[in-house]
């Protein structure tokens, strides 16, 4: 899974580099999240099929209880389910059902978008633009009246923004991420975030501004952060507030999912993004932000499973990858 790294430059440059003013902001609906007030929160939905709950189960059927301790760290929390199914809705409608029936809100990773990730370890998606069309309908179909957050399709604005996609491929992907949004709105209770990158990707927030629109940020709920990446929530506020401005007020959430100890610093490439040392668990779950505008804290990555082989021969990316998982768990506060 691509963690937005390889293209991101060092921090301090994206946070110095001052945003500009770009159009006028369009109306953005308010978070209706009960996080950013106090309020009950959500319940968000705990996988006990994914993988981490899968290792805690073995580890102890095997008598390593410490082991299992420390995975269960992760599995006993709510993350977000990657969906890039040829066919998502049977899927979606199994993880939308058994979440309701548990009175909890399932999180999603809509994950198909033509050319994903740029040829790189987690590239697929689509053939086509129809293809896709006809895929995120079948999405939404498969989540129906039922309540769920979508992630939609982590790299796709990005990869616009650093020229992966040439041709007029720019402007066929914006055409599908609006259509995605509008789409999946459709369904009554299901929030939706269009996925905007990093701290390390984002050089200056407000070219992200035309672009976002013409995704549909105004018809989504907001837009997703960090997803995938390590930058602190600290880190993270200073430049996705900067995009909420100048978006006119968009609530967003942060993936806190392995940000713990924050980016590795000194390092570039592949080692910047890709499975990096010394990494931790981050904030768990919550709509209980007491950040303005921060509809909540997501582990929308899913700790424990790789972001692929590195170039380094490590597990493929979202394979479990278990001393990676361990290391997580042991360095959370």
């Amino acid at each position: 899974m691509n963690s937005y790294g390889r293209a991101a430059a060092a921090l301090a440059l994206a946070m110095a580099t001052a945003c500009t003013a770009g159009p006028e902001p369009s109306a953005v609906r308010p978070s209706s999240s009960a996080g950013t007030t106090g309020g009950t929160g959500t319940n968000f939905y705990v996988d006990d099929e994914g993988a981490a709950a899968r290792e805690a189960r073995r580890l102890r059927q095997e008598g390593k209880a410490q082991e299992a301790e420390l995975i269960g760290r992760i599995a006993e929390r709510p993350t977000a389910v990657w969906i890039g199914d040829a066919d998502p809705a049977p899927r979606v409608a199994a993880l939308t059902q058994k979440a309701a029936k548990a009175g909890r809100v399932p999180i999603l990773v809509a994950y198909h978008i033509p050319d994903r990730d740029c040829g790189q370890f987690s590239a697929g998606g689509a053939a086509n633009p129809d293809e896709y069309r006809a895929w995120i309908r079948r999405f939404a179909e498969g989540i129906a009246d039922r309540p769920a957050w979508v992630i939609l399709e982590p790299d796709a604005l990005a990869h616009i923004l650093d020229n992966c996609t040439q041709g007029g491929k720019a402007d066929e992907r914006l055409d599908l991420l609006k259509d995605a949004v509008e789409t999946l709105k459709r369904q009554p209770r299901t929030r939706v975030y269009l996925d905007a990158g990093n701290a390390g990707w984002i050089r200056d927030p407000g070219a992200w501004v035309d672009p976002m629109r013409r995704a549909g940020v105004a018809t989504a709920d907001g837009f997703a952060f960090n997803v995938s990446n390590f930058f602190t929530v600290d880190e993270s506020v200073a430049v996705a507030g900067r995009l909420s401005e100048a978006l006119g007020g968009a609530p967003y959430v942060i993936d806190t999912s392995r940000n713990g100890n924050g980016s590795p610093k000194g390092v570039q490439g592949d080692d910047a993004w890709c499975n990096p040392a010394g990494r931790a668990l981050g904030a768990a779950p919550t709509t209980r932000t007491g950040r303005e505008r921060v509809d909540a804290f997501l582990w929308v990555k899913r700790p424990g499973e790789s972001d692929g082989e590195c170039h380094r021969g490590e597990p493929a990316p979202g394979a479990w990858y278990h001393d990676y998982a361990l290391d997580l768990a042991r360095n959370a506060k």
